[in-house]
């Protein structure tokens, strides 16, 4: 059963591998996402608020967590040449990447500064913008997926029609 796993896997891997590597200028798309060459990227390991979404100060006054990691992001896109190593495909046709500006990870520099939470990496980043109250971090927010998933968009016709219905 093992070796029939193995080949399995082995013969999935070799059928459907990795893009190529990509390399160029970016275009921002929000805190985690940008277009690199017309081909849309997200990177891997982080979750940037969304672009309406806000989060509240530690004096309880709002503002635009989601505009601030979107600009920030922007910011670390335009001082140099983006490289990416793709890994697969999300359901949106994005693909996921891990990437590099001039040597530097652009996805541990937003988690690092309180723009971004991290999903599977980046958590020492992320426990050291916590300790230091950075970004999201002094105050309180929602979680981006949770945000996300509150505000879900219809995905039908009808799903879309009932949003004007009573």
């Amino acid at each position: 059963a093992i070796v029939v796993l193995a080949s399995v896997a082995w013969l999935a891997a070799t059928l459907d591998p990795s893009p190529p590597p990509l390399a160029g200028q970016a275009r921002v798309s929000d805190g985690d996402s940008f277009r690199l060459d017309g081909t849309r990227i997200r990177l891997l390991g982080l979750d940037a608020p969304e672009l309406a979404q806000q989060c509240l100060a530690p004096d309880g006054r709002q503002w635009n967590c989601g505009e601030a990691a979107r600009n920030r992001m922007a910011a670390l896109l335009s001082s140099g040449v983006v490289h990416c190593q793709p890994e697969e495909t999300d359901q949106y046709g994005r693909l996921l990447a891990s990437c590099t500006i001039g040597g530097q990870d652009p996805a541990a520099t937003m988690v690092a500064e309180g723009l971004a939470v991290s999903s599977g990496r980046y958590r020492a980043e992320e426990a050291d913008a916590r300790r230091r109250n950075a970004g999201i971090w002094a105050g309180s927010f929602e979680s981006p997926r949770n945000w996300r998933d509150d505000r879900a968009r219809p995905q039908d016709l009808f799903g879309w029609l009932s949003t004007f219905l009573p």
